[in-house]
């Protein structure tokens, strides 16, 4: 998949970058012509000459190439690339790329390039986890970039930890799996929901739960890198979205959230429905806020329209749906019955009983079952990554 394909490889400075020579070389036995820009830092752990001799083209650091005033024209670079992996992607470079802060060649290449980026950090477990950071990639991965999970393992201080850059033979095979689906989904529209509902009991307390959204949001993304166009419809969360192709539209009730639906619906040609939608709300709404009194308070509850039904029965030949399912005991067979009560093509498990699982958290442990009986375990991986396990299910299924 990666014949021909055009390259950029960017390299910063982190003792990661001894892996960049072993990532070119790779590259360009898969048939890539590859193009290396490194910032300043990187030099001092691998010399451009060696990279140089590997990528078969000069390496791009500075903007100016001589004093003759020719130089490296980082628009032209940003427009001529298939795709941009910068690995390692130090703590530094990331936040650099996180604010727009372009003071080298490789960040005002990030900011011209037109094309997918993928992101390999590499840097000690400290500085990874540091609020900062996690804030980085965050609005790093918002922006559409590909994450590429760092591995557990000794790091260069000594630590065990979550850090290590991914090896060279992951990043290409990263890299080939993006090439070989991404123009699957060119042309299809998708409609994904997300996070939870708030039902109001008056205008200060609602019934809710815990969703965050990220997985959603991240399906949502996943979906745009594949081509699709995505309307993607969010209950109460402080996520943001910034992303080329996709849509955002806020709700905050069940009933809103299905009002949403039910108007786009009819032109999806995908659906996901990983929102966590009150099942109840309260029949009456206080107008003003229910001062404490008695020692118990009765709030009577209507059941909310089910979303995923009523989408269902409104399923046309050629439409598929994506629900999901959050269980705590006898999982797959509750998953299963939803498949067939609510007309689903698949169905996303995820147990309560599985640590990482859930609300909540950064990642995710699923299984995909199909109508036909198919089920299909994942590991626990970030959101990220099991949105990438969910769409490729979505490209099989459609394309089957």
């Amino acid at each position: 998949m990666l014949s021909g394909k055009k390259i950029i490889v960017g390299v910063s400075g982190s003792i990661a970058a001894y892996k960049s020579a072993v990532l070119i070389r790779l590259l360009v036995k898969a048939g890539a012509e590859v193009k290396v820009v490194m910032t300043s830092s990187a030099k001092d752990f691998i010399t451009p000459l060696t990279l140089s001799t590997l990528s078969k083209n000069p390496v791009l650091s500075d903007f100016v190439k001589d004093e003759q005033g020719q130089w490296n024209n980082h628009v032209e670079l940003g427009l001529w690339a298939d795709v941009v992996l910068i690995a390692p992607a130090s703590a530094n470079t990331l936040a650099k790329m996180s604010t727009g802060q372009c003071d080298n060649l490789l960040i005002a290449v990030y900011l011209s390039a037109r094309c997918p980026v993928f992101l390999a950090p590499a840097m000690d477990l400290d500085m990874l986890e540091h609020p900062s950071t996690k804030n980085n990639l965050e609005k790093l991965i918002s922006f559409g970039n590909h994450l590429i999970e760092p591995a557990y393992g000794e790091l260069a201080s000594g630590l065990v930890g979550n850090g290590r850059m991914a090896e060279p033979e992951e990043l290409v095979e990263q890299l080939n799996h993006y090439f070989s689906t991404i123009r699957k989904l060119v042309g299809k529209k998708a409609l994904v929901t997300t996070g939870p509902t708030h039902e109001l009991i008056d205008p200060v307390r609602f019934i809710g739960n815990n969703s965050s959204g990220k997985m959603g949001f991240a399906i949502a993304q996943e979906l745009a890198a594949q081509g699709a166009e995505v309307e993607l419809i969010a209950g109460p969360t402080h996520l943001t979205i910034e992303q080329v192709g996709i849509k955002l539209t806020r709700v905050v009730s069940a009933e809103e959230m299905y009002q949403a639906c039910e108007s786009k619906f009819k032109d999806a040609d995908i659906t996901v429905l990983s929102a966590a939608v009150a099942d109840y709300r309260p029949t009456y709404k206080a107008d003003q806020k229910i001062k404490k009194a008695d020692d118990q308070m009765v709030v009577e509850l209507t059941k909310t329209k089910d979303i995923a039904a009523e989408l269902g029965k409104k399923k046309k030949n050629g439409q598929l749906i994506v629900g999901f399912a959050l269980e705590t005991e006898n999982e797959t067979a509750n998953a299963r019955k939803k498949i067939v009560s609510k007309n689903f093509d698949l169905i996303v498990l995820n147990s309560l009983n599985d640590p990482g699982a859930g609300f909540g958290h950064d990642t995710n442990k699923i299984a995909i079952l199909n109508k036909n009986g198919a089920a299909q375990e994942f590991s626990l991986k970030s959101k990220t990554e099991v949105a990438k396990d969910i769409v490729s299910a979505i490209v099989d299924e459609m394309y089957k």
